[in-house]
């Protein structure tokens, strides 16, 4: 029952609204059947499989709003959430930020249900680490790993008719393989809406890989490097910035885009909508519809939404913002779809061994991690690398080194570019391989 068709959700939402005295009324319905398996040290550990199906009312007397939750289904215990959620808003404090709710929307449809990850058994979940597991035994290495498949569900109905609904399904899979003396380590991970895409024997070679080749790592002085940056090492800093970019925080000097004005400077703006932030080649949007990374095509409130720039030819194009904050600025809307924190960044036709080829001396990164920020107003974070950190020198792989903590802000990186490579999926967003100068490396770490 965890996963309802899209009949089966409305008439639920419609028996739940029928209860309501309230003002406004918002239900929410949230449907997930996911299975995992995870394995250590060449052997299979645990594996799992999670069912459930909420619901959470919101009812709201004029700016006063309770929310409740419930996962039992008959009349009496829907009657019985809807009664709790009134009985909260009558005692709750007025929220001068309230809006009122939305009407009825027009949705596109995005492709984010594939039967291939919907109908994954455990059968197939053990193979998956089975076909993960056995090349590591080969080659007399240890792997650890976690495959994870999920089916959701998501429907919003209120009080004015609004009605959103969308099923989806993803996979992830992450190893790290490990040499048996502990001084070589590699990592990859891998995530598609489609599990058909997706082959652990094949993502776990390249973990082989790069366990082999980094036992043996050599110091190296810290400092300013030309770094390859592969997506799993940008892929955090570039959505902590994504997820800084909101037009409330800048208008209030409380973010890197917010705009410190000159002292003559009069009619200054509070935001740097429209100004150049980075290096040109920078477009960063968000697109429920992407072949790759396909989002619901609603937010969270039931709002549409649409294909949005965010950064386009390095210049800061729009904001994330509420209804509230749009209103209050006499500004656009711009929600994000419901659930999901989906960037997409256009990159160039750099392969990552071009990118090696035409390096005279660099590091290549296979990822970051431990990422914490520093200073909020120019984004600086600090994090170390791992599992696999290499010297390059005229085009070449020479050796491995150690890890390095690194201290460094998405905004300096994204002007320091050299060179860009196709993206590719990984946590839910579309990242690129990239070349970057002057990257700062302040410390090494013994940590492989």
């Amino acid at each position: 029952m965890s996963i309802l068709s899209e009949k089966e959700a409305k008439a639920i939402l419609k028996k739940v609204l029928a209860f309501s005295n309230a003002e406004e009324c918002v239900c929410n319905l949230n449907g997930q059947l996911s299975g995992n398996i995870r394995y250590a040290r060449n052997t299979v550990s645990t594996s799992g499989e999670v069912s459930d199906l909420t619901l959470a009312v919101q009812s709201t007397y004029g700016k006063k709003s309770g929310v409740a939750t419930i996962n039992e289904f008959d009349d009496a215990s829907l009657e019985k959430v809807v009664r709790r959620s009134e009985e909260l808003a009558k005692l709750a404090p007025e929220n001068p930020e309230y809006m009122n709710i939305l009407g009825p929307q027009k949705y596109s449809k995005a492709n984010t249900y594939f039967s291939s990850t919907a109908n994954i058994t455990p059968a197939y979940r053990a193979q998956a680490a089975e076909d993960g597991i056995a090349p590591s035994k080969k080659n007399k290495l240890v792997a650890s790993g976690f495959f994870n498949d999920s089916h959701n569900m998501t429907a919003i109905m209120n009080s004015k008719g609004l009605f959103a609904y969308n099923v989806g399904t993803n996979v992830n899979f992450s190893a790290t393989i490990r040499t048996e003396d502990g001084k070589g380590s590699g990592w990859v991970t891998r995530d598609y809406s489609d599990v058909n895409k997706l082959s652990t024997a094949k993502a776990s070679k390249i973990a082989i890989q790069k366990s082999i080749k980094s036992a043996g790592a050599k110091a190296l002085e810290p400092g300013k490097y030309t770094v390859i940056l592969e997506p799993a090492a940008s892929v955090q800093l570039l959505s902590n910035m994504f997820n800084n970019m909101g037009q409330r925080a800048a208008d209030e000097g409380r973010s890197f885009l917010s705009y410190q004005a000159k002292k003559d400077e009069k009619d200054a703006p509070k935001n740097k909508l429209g100004m150049k932030m980075f290096d040109e080649r920078v477009n960063i949007y968000s697109d429920p519809h992407h072949s790759e990374v396909p989002t619901a095509t609603f937010a969270s409130d039931g709002h549409a939404v649409k294909k949005t720039y965010w950064v386009k030819k390095g210049k800061i194009e729009n904001f994330q913002n509420s209804r509230y904050w749009a209103e209050k600025t006499g500004t656009q809307y711009n929600p994000t779809a419901s659930g999901s924190g989906q960037f997409i960044m256009t990159g160039g036709d750099d392969s990552l061994e071009e990118m090696i080829k035409n390096t005279r001396r660099g590091i290549l990164v296979t990822r970051l991690w431990y990422i914490r920020q520093l200073d909020p107003q120019t984004l600086l974070y600090t994090g170390l690398t791992r599992d696999g950190t290499f010297f390059i020198e005229n085009g070449k792989i020479k050796y491995p080194v150690k890890n390095f903590r690194f201290n460094e802000s998405p905004i300096v990186m994204l002007n320091n570019i050299e060179a860009l490579g196709k993206p590719v999926r990984i946590n839910g967003n579309m990242v690129p391989p990239m070349k970057i100068r002057d990257f700062t490396f302040s410390s090494l770490s013994d940590a492989v």
